[in-house]
C-alpha cells in the first residue's frame, strides 16, 4: 500500500472508530425496536465492485456479515430479527447463482445446529416461505435447525427463503378459509366474520410482534414484497451500503433514525 493511502486509511479508521463509540454511548437513551426486519441486498454488486472472481463470493461475504450483525442485536437488546435472503423471484436467476445461494444457505443452516453461540444465546430459528420449493437437502437442514432451537425464546431469527409477501398473504387466507370451512360455516358467515385478527395466526410471523423497523441495504428504496402485511406501521430505513459492507455505524444510524421518529399509528 502506498504511504498516502496508508495514512488516509488510518485517519479514516480513527474517525470512524470515534464516531462509532459516540453512537454507542448515545444508544443507551434510544428506543430500541423489539423486532427488526432486514432486506439483505447488494451481495452481487459488492462482488463486482470488489473485483471478486465469482458473484457467489459476494453472497458468502454477506452470510459472514449476518453473524456480526446478530452480535450487535444481542448487545442492543433486539429480540426478533427477520432477514430476507432468497425470494421466489430469485429462482429466475442464472442456475449457477441459484445453486450457489441455496447451497450456501444449506451450509449455514447446518452450521447453526452446532454453533455454540447460537445455543448459548438461546436463538430460535424460524424459516418463512414456501420451503417445499427448495431442494430436499436444504429442507432437511432447515428442519434440523428449527428442531434444534425450538425451545429457545431469548432471541428469534426469522429467515425468509423462497419467500414472497403476496404469497404469504394468500397462504394465510387459504389457511383461514380451510379452517373455517372445516367447521361447517357457510361462506357468507365466514366473509362477515373476517377480521385482521382472524388472518394473523396464519402468517409466517404468527405470535410475534410486527417489525417496528425495516432496513434495506444497497440503495434500493422499495420493499419488494417483504413482510407486506406486518409492515403496515413499520418505520423504514434505506442505506446505500451493500450488505457485505454494512458497518455497525450504519446499523446504529438506522436505530437512531428510528428512535427520533414519532410513531402515531394514524392517530
Amino acid at each position: 500500500m502506498k504511504p498516502f493511502h496508508y495514512i488516509k486509511n488510518r485517519i479514516e479508521r480513527f474517525f470512524y472508530n470515534a464516531y462509532q463509540r459516540r453512537l454507542e454511548s448515545e444508544a443507551n437513551a434510544w428506543k430500541i425496536p423489539r423486532h427488526i426486519g432486514v432486506i439483505l441486498d447488494g451481495n452481487r454488486r459488492y462482488a463486482k465492485a470488489s473485483g471478486l472472481d465469482d458473484i457467489i463470493e459476494g453472497h458468502y461475504e454477506g452470510a459472514n456479515k449476518l453473524e456480526e450483525v446478530l452480535h450487535w442485536c444481542d448487545e442492543l437488546g433486539v429480540e426478533v430479527f427477520s432477514i430476507w435472503i432468497f425470494s421466489l423471484d430469485n429462482f429466475k436467476r442464472a442456475a449457477h447463482e441459484v445453486e450457489g445461494i441455496l447451497g450456501l444457505i444449506e451450509r449455514k443452516m447446518r452450521e447453526l445446529v452446532t454453533i455454540e453461540g447460537l445455543h448459548r444465546n438461546q436463538i430460535k430459528v424460524r424459516a418463512m416461505g414456501q420451503i417445499e420449493l427448495l431442494p430436499t437437502s436444504l429442507q432437511e437442514a432447515i428442519r434440523e435447525a428449527e428442531e434444534a432451537t425450538q425451545h429457545y425464546d431469548k432471541f428469534i431469527l426469522n429467515v425468509a427463503v423462497a419467500y414472497g409477501g403476496r404469497e404469504e398473504i394468500i397462504e394465510a387466507f387459504r389457511g383461514h378459509l380451510k379452517a373455517e370451512g372445516e367447521s361447517g360455516k357457510p361462506i357468507d358467515q365466514i366473509a362477515d366474520e373476517l377480521t385482521v385478527d382472524k388472518i394473523a395466526p396464519y402468517l409466517y410471523t404468527s405470535n410475534l410482534p410486527d417489525p417496528e423497523l425495516i432496513i434495506r441495504t444497497s440503495g434500493e428504496v422499495r420493499l419488494s414484497g417483504f413482510l407486506l402485511w406486518q409492515s403496515v406501521y413499520s418505520e423504514f430505513y434505506f442505506c446505500d451500503t451493500y450488505w457485505p459492507s454494512f458497518r455497525k455505524i450504519d446499523f446504529l444510524r438506522a436505530l437512531r433514525a428510528y428512535s427520533q421518529r414519532k410513531r402515531r399509528f394514524g392517530k
